[in-house]
């Protein structure tokens, strides 16, 4: 505007030019910006920025360390960790101290203690005293800090044995917050109880040795039939290092309970000798023999005097069984084989004779079917979870694990509260020592709870532990060594204690089973695929000649698919049942029919051959062959449009088997071919083929016979002829000698058009 009033045609000068400009700049500028910060129509607003923690939250501190985890009267505690400033402001005069008290009073009070994140004054430990801090000029903002606390222990003030609270705090000031507060604690546990008590909780921790299956169902065709494995993924495991290999060195020097799935035993070994592991559409041969050895040599000598339960074969998931599976038939058969093969498998390859007398659910959660599938297979011993029984008398202590439920079993049932405390990440240092010093405690309150009732507690961890978590279990269970406040004891004995009357002893119903672990199992689907798999094997099976080698394999495979290991991985269980289901018809269709064309048959009676080929490498014997006519005038063997010849045929050979036929008639007849079992069962697909009957009637022998009649007599006129011929020649020589008879006229003249002689016609 304020350039349009100038006057037209002269131009302003650079500096009001500049003037203008200036001012516009500077009058548009908030309007810019005020339309920049209204959001654009459907925008959604700006996410507000996190808050940074404040107070007693602002610095995170993690125990890395605490050694020893039980102190002695004359040790001096260790604590060290790390600090890191999560607020927005620089920490100046920085101090860590160590807290200690007030004692614990009951497992509940452990609990409570565990759960407090911000610093409560007056509920949380004092600190020991400011010769025993750590002091650090700043902690800037985002910047952890490594710390290290000694204390002797005689300085703590600990008095009566028991649980005492343990923390490590630290206090600053920031420039909102001049005055030191205390800016970060981390609380943990210390055990206390410098004298073994006379009163000892016995304790059983089971230690679980559990894999996923990596053998499929196929063989090679060796004598010694090679395995072929999944993947290679096993002896990762199994490896110095691996999860597995840990379990066992760990496990070495432990007082524990080792649970056995036979069908991790039956992999390794099997991977100790030749092996082969899938690779795309192919196989390539496995490299492990050496890894696979070395941990079945260490497993043996670790349990030759230890006690072993063994689970059946491939850990089945009862809890799948018993809500999905026990109405498909087969199903509970399939349980009871994988119970029986259990011990002959544990005894044959780790020599011990092994407890199979138990069933372990998923997470010690039951219900009366489970129960029932349990018992069904042999289990006389349950092993449930305290969280899932459920214990409704209030009682003011843990009571004994062992309860009868009645018809001879026992629910063995563990705690659950120590079972779970290595279920997180344990692969931090703050979070496996706080579970191993949270171990220690509540196993010394639950002593404390009736130091004159002597318990028997059972610890059931995770079934498949990580390195992280096998790692702080045998950490935990290294803190009670010297049977301060508990003594060990094998599963099998835990579930001979006399068990607590005023324990609860009702098996839940199922409407109590957890959701979480209900939708985690295998499908019904998954128990009808076994069913049809398995009605394959058993039709296989009744041909065969050494039905062992092909048994056995399917056998495992099948209790493989009702593995617990498919929980949560129900795409990788659909994929095994498939594979098992589309090897095992592969070999099934190495005994087949060979295509037949039509068949023409000329006359009254013929023999119809039909071919079975075996490209297995073991004989079939025990099979049927059955061809059927659609045609009656087409008949086998004088009988019917219907026969039946047995079928026997060596390896890598094929066999014509031979039917008579009749017919009464021309004409077109289909014929089917189709195998079968000797019970009935069909086996295979079956082949079709047209035989066509073409008679020879009486009136075209009578023609064939005069024109073979016909044949001859021109023979013999044709030999008369010529004989004369040279009798003729022989008569008009000159008497020198008989006249060589020249070659005879070649009978190439035209023919005559006369009518032939009777019976000396010839078809041309």
């Amino acid at each position: 505007m304020a350039e349009a009033a100038d006057f037209q045609g002269t131009r302003p000068s650079p500096a009001r030019r500049w003037l203008r400009r200036t001012a516009s700049a500077v009058l548009g500028a908030p309007l810019l910006a005020g339309l920049l910060a209204v959001p654009a129509a459907g925008a959604a607003p700006a996410a507000e920025p996190a808050k940074a923690p404040t107070g007693s939250r602002t610095v995170a501190v993690s125990l890395n360390t605490l050694s020893p985890s039980v102190p002695a009267e004359d040790d001096t505690l260790t604590v060290s960790g790390t600090l890191t400033n999560k607020g927005k402001e620089t920490i100046s005069s920085a101090k860590v101290d160590l807290r200690v008290g007030p004692r614990l009073s009951g497992r509940g009070e452990v609990d409570d203690a565990s759960k407090r994140s911000a610093y409560v004054p007056g509920v949380d430990p004092v600190t020991v005293g400011d010769k025993y801090t750590v002091k650090f000029p700043k902690l800037a903002k985002g910047i952890s800090q490594d710390f290290t606390l000694t204390v002797p222990v005689d300085k703590l003030g600990l008095d009566d044995p028991g649980v005492y609270q343990l923390g490590v705090s630290v206090s600053g000031r920031t420039t909102t917050t001049p005055y030191e507060q205390v800016l970060g604690i981390e609380r943990s546990f210390l055990p206390w109880q410098p004298e073994a008590s006379d009163s000892r909780t016995k304790l059983t921790f089971l230690w679980p040795l559990i894999a996923s299956p990596h053998v499929t169902a196929e063989t090679r065709s060796d004598e010694q039939q090679t395995p072929v494995f999944t993947d290679d993924e096993l002896a990762k495991e199994l490896a110095p290092g691996g999860r597995l290999e840990q379990m066992v060195s760990l496990g070495s020097r432990l007082p524990v309970t080792w649970v056995v799935d036979p069908d991790l035993l039956a992999s390794v070994a099997a991977m100790a000798g030749k092996y082969e592991v899938e690779s795309g559409d192919t196989t390539v041969p496995g490299k492990n023999q050496a890894v696979a050895k070395q941990w079945l040599t260490a497993l043996e000598k670790v349990v030759e005097d230890g006690k072993v339960i063994a689970l059946p074969f491939a850990d089945p998931d009862l809890a799948s069984i018993a809500h999905r599976g026990k109405n498909v038939s087969g199903t509970l058969s399939h349980l009871q084989n994988a119970s029986a093969v259990a011990a002959t498998t544990v005894e044959t390859i780790l020599h011990v004779k092994p407890s199979t007398d138990f069933a372990w659910p998923v997470n010690g959660a039951v219900d009366s079917s489970i129960v029932d599938v349990a018992t069904s297979a042999g289990a006389h011993n349950v092993i449930a979870r305290s969280d899932s029984f459920g214990e409704t008398t209030k009682l003011p202590y843990t009571p004994t694990a062992a309860r009868p439920i009645g018809g001879g079993t026992t629910a063995v049932v563990a705690d659950a509260r120590l079972s779970t405390l290595f279920d997180g990440d344990m692969s931090r240092a703050g979070s496996s020592t706080r579970a191993v010093q949270k171990f220690l405690a509540q196993t010394l309150a639950l002593t404390e709870q009736a130091p004159d009732n002597e318990r028997s507690i059972v610890v059931a961890p995770p079934r498949t532990p990580t390195v992280a978590q096998a790692q702080t279990m045998a950490r935990a269970l290294e803190g009670l060594a010297g049977n301060r406040w508990t003594q060990p004891l094998d599963l099998v004995a835990a579930a001979e204690v006399k068990p607590d009357p005023r324990a609860t002893s009702k098996v839940p119903r199922a409407s109590a089973y957890p959701k979480k672990l209900r939708a985690q199992e295998l499908p019904t689907q998954a128990f009808q695929d076994i069913r049809t798999t398995q009605g394959s094997l058993d039709s296989f099976e009744t041909i065969l000649t050494q039905p062992e080698r092909v048994v056995t394999p399917f056998g495992n495979a099948v209790n493989r698919s009702m593995s617990t290991s498919w929980r949560g991985r129900s795409l990788e269980a659909q994929q095994y049942r498939d594979a098992v289901r589309d090897y095992l018809q592969s070999l099934t269709s190495e005994v087949q029919l060979i295509e037949k064309s039509d068949v023409t048959l000329s006359g009254r009676s013929a023999t119809i051959p039909v071919t079975v080929q075996n490209k297995l490498v073991q004989g079939v014997d025990r099979l049927v062959l059955r061809l059927t006519s659609d045609n009656i005038r087409l008949k086998f063997n004088d009988d019917g449009s219907m026969a039946e010849l047995p079928v026997s045929i060596a390896g890598g050979h094929s066999q014509s088997v031979k039917f008579d036929t009749a017919t009464s008639a021309n004409g077109r007849a289909q014929v089917t071919a189709r195998l079968y079992t000797e019970d009935g069962t069909q086996y295979g697909e079956e082949m079709t083929f047209t035989v066509k009957v073409s008679e020879v009637t009486p009136t075209v022998l009578l023609v064939i016979a005069g024109g073979l009649l016909l044949l001859v007599l021109a023979g013999i006129r044709m030999y008369s002829h010529r004989k004369r011929a040279v009798a003729s020649d022989t008569a008009d020589g000159n008497g020198d000698g008989p006249e060589q008879p020249s070659d005879p006229t070649p009978d190439t003249g035209p023919e005559s058009g006369a009518p032939s002689g009777t019976g000396e016609k010839v078809d041309r």
